[in-house]
């Protein structure tokens, strides 16, 4: 990723330093919600939540880590404290004995159901409250534009793995 780029414009850095602050408040915050009400970090309810959208509420932990940008022995080492805890489950998939399944719990679905509420108050209270539907709408198409370009070469720890290598 290059750019014959010298510099931004005073918009291009406005709208650069309010999105880095937007976001740095509002995870502060969320994160402080998720202690609160659930004793869980981010990544950790990401992980939940992610597993609880899944059909059968169990996930490869490759195609886990592909939607979740964080290394990959980090989301390992969160997804074992979460099967300490009891809220998640690991075996080795049943596909691919080199690849591991996470399955979310009877236990994790209660402190996801815990937490959620909370969770969507801190996000209508802080991120939502100001717009208005349009802006919204805006708001997402705008954001999904950005987020599909810088997918395009992700950091590593948000690049698909091969899915033939059966890695875990």
């Amino acid at each position: 990723m290059t750019s014959d780029r010298q510099s931004l414009d005073a918009i291009e850095l406005g709208a650069y330093f309010s999105l880095i602050e937007t976001s740095s408040l509002l995870k502060h915050a969320v994160e402080q919600q998720l202690k609160d009400a659930g004793d869980l970090s981010y990544v950790q309810f990401q992980l939940l939540a992610t597993l609880g959208d899944a059909g059968d509420g169990s996930m490869r932990m490759t195609d886990l880590a592909d939607g979740v940008v964080y290394s990959r022995s980090g989301l390992t080492y969160q997804a074992q404290v979460l099967e300490q805890r009891g809220l998640v489950t690991r075996s080795p998939s049943a596909d691919d004995e080199r690849s591991v399944e996470v399955a979310l719990t009877d236990a994790g679905r209660e402190v996801l159901a815990a937490v959620f509420l909370g969770h969507i108050a801190v996000l209508g209270d802080l991120f939502f409250a100001p717009l208005d539907r349009s802006d919204i709408e805006s708001l997402a198409r705008i954001l999904g534009l950005v987020r599909e370009h810088m997918r395009q070469n992700p950091p590593r720890s948000a690049a698909p793995r091969a899915k033939s290598r059966g890695t875990r």
